[in-house]
């Protein structure tokens, strides 16, 4: 018996190689963990003795894929709270100081995010504009988060108290959830955020059926092929996974992305409440949820719709061709190969944002009284193919103005984290109209800080070092 990765995963029922899978997984790859207070420690080693005991000692603190999601089952019964979530990530520079020989082979993690060439492909900043804590080798990532910051910090600290005098952390960065009135996840820039995810297990693929608004126009459903990977160092890679870990760290400047909302609000002669609809055209969805494609005017139902494609907007006329969402996924209407080619280029997203900020997120107040920087997201996303999967989306769908490919249409850059020269591009005045109006570009109001390529491997491989 083998692990089936050509479908989805029904974990309640897993035995034999599956199960065993499930056993020696990192959690937060086939399922988000809940984590509203997070730690992302970067380290460097210098012993190699002495990084290999550190991280032995660290999977003493981990659970695995399976002890996560009994929690959860326990947790939705009216039982207690779960324990705090622990994931280790290393780069392939971390494998080499640890003396590991048989390092993950995806091409790319293997270059890594700060190489010259990645720099190129993604068209991202120089990495002497990285926190400076960026600038130097980074060997591995403890991440360790909870639902409560008492928790979280208590296990952070049980992590460094492990940690030898030969090994440095070079940066820390903190996560702190933020929600809405209606308690669900947005981001700095005010917008539900993380509703669209490829899901790979049955259970959740039938929660999302049975408990939200279907999948029958969207199905989220995904392969275990999508999101693991044989981990190749480990004792038995044939029930041994891991994940390819991309983490960015994306500051915000939320008081020039408001402005951008409405200086296009007033550049399309919106009034009253559908100048909210100038957002919406830029991120795809109102700052509740509600896609655009589907509707004029917020107004979503809880939790957010995720069941909807653009097939009756094949136009553009309701939400615009280079709306973050619609580019990064374009949910079969990309027009430059078919639908499941598509889905193979989506990933398992886990960012959450940072950042201190005295106003509300959703409050209408100017973009003068929003803060324009130290804020932002820590983008974090598991992928099985790092090129056709992250670096994909950022450079073929993103930061590439003819996508998607329609005739005679050139979209322009992704508003949000499209990065490169922008040029003015096309909205629609009226919603499902045929009037249109050119905007001068909306500048770049994301920028990356800082971030790199790890493999999360097996608990399996943890404990053999």
């Amino acid at each position: 018996m083998s692990v089936d990765l050509s479908t989805t995963l029904a974990w309640t029922t897993a035995s034999g190689d599956a199960a065993t899978m499930l056993g020696e997984l990192q959690p937060n790859i086939l399922k988000a963990h809940v984590r509203d207070h997070l730690s992302a420690l970067f380290l460097a080693f210098g012993d190699a003795a002495e990084a290999r005991a550190f991280l032995v000692s660290v999977t003493g603190k981990m659970k695995s894929a399976k002890d996560h999601l009994d929690e959860v089952g326990t947790f939705k019964a009216g039982g207690a709270a779960g324990t705090p979530y622990v994931g280790v990530g290393l780069t392939a520079a971390g494998y080499r100081a640890l003396g590991v020989e048989n390092i993950p082979p995806d091409e790319a993690f293997l270059r890594g995010m700060t190489d010259p060439a990645t720099r190129r492909k993604l068209n991202d900043p120089p990495r002497s504009t990285f926190d400076p804590s960026y600038h130097g080798e980074i060997h591995a990532v403890v991440l360790v988060g909870d639902a409560t910051d008492k928790a979280a910090t208590a296990r952070r600290n049980e992590i460094l108290g492990l940690l030898p005098d030969s090994a440095a952390v070079l940066a820390e960065e903190t996560g702190l959830g933020r929600v809405n009135a209606r308690g669900e996840g947005i981001e700095h820039f005010g917008y539900v955020d993380g509703r669209s995810q490829p899901l790979f297990l049955t259970e959740d693929v039938d929660a999302e059926k049975n408990n939200t608004d279907g999948v029958n126009v969207w199905n989220p459903a995904a392969p275990l092929d999508q999101v693991l990977v044989p981990d190749t160092a480990a004792p038995d890679p044939g029930v041994h996974f891991g994940s390819y870990f991309v983490f960015r760290k994306l500051e915000q400047n939320v008081r020039r992305f408001k402005q951008a909302e409405a200086d296009l609000a007033d550049a399309l002669g919106l009034t009253g409440d559908d100048r909210e609809r100038a957002g919406a055209m830029l991120i795809g969805r109102f700052e509740d949820g509600t896609p655009l494609t589907t509707q004029r005017e917020d107004g979503a139902e809880s939790p957010v719709s995720n069941n909807f494609t653009y097939d009756s907007d094949r136009d553009g006329l309701k939400c615009p061709f280079q709306a973050h969402i619609r580019k990064t996924n374009p949910r079969g209407s990309g027009g430059a190969e078919q639908p499941d080619g598509e889905r193979r280029h989506l990933m398992a997203r886990r960012g959450v944002t940072y950042g201190e900020r005295p106003d509300d997120p959703n409050a209408d107040v100017p973009p003068a009284a929003r803060p324009s920087g130290g804020v932002g997201l820590l983008f974090m996303a598991f992928n099985s193919v790092l090129d056709n999967q992250f670096e994909f989306t950022q450079a073929l769908w993103a930061d590439n103005p003819g996508f998607p490919r329609v005739n005679g249409v050139t979209p322009g850059l992704d508003p949000v984290i499209g990065q490169g020269e922008r040029a003015a591009s096309d909205y629609t005045v009226d919603w499902g109209g045929s009037a249109q109006r050119t905007a001068e570009p909306v500048p770049q109001a994301v920028t990356v800080r800082g971030g790199e390529y790890f493999f999360m491997p097996s608990l399996a491989f943890l404990r053999s070092l």
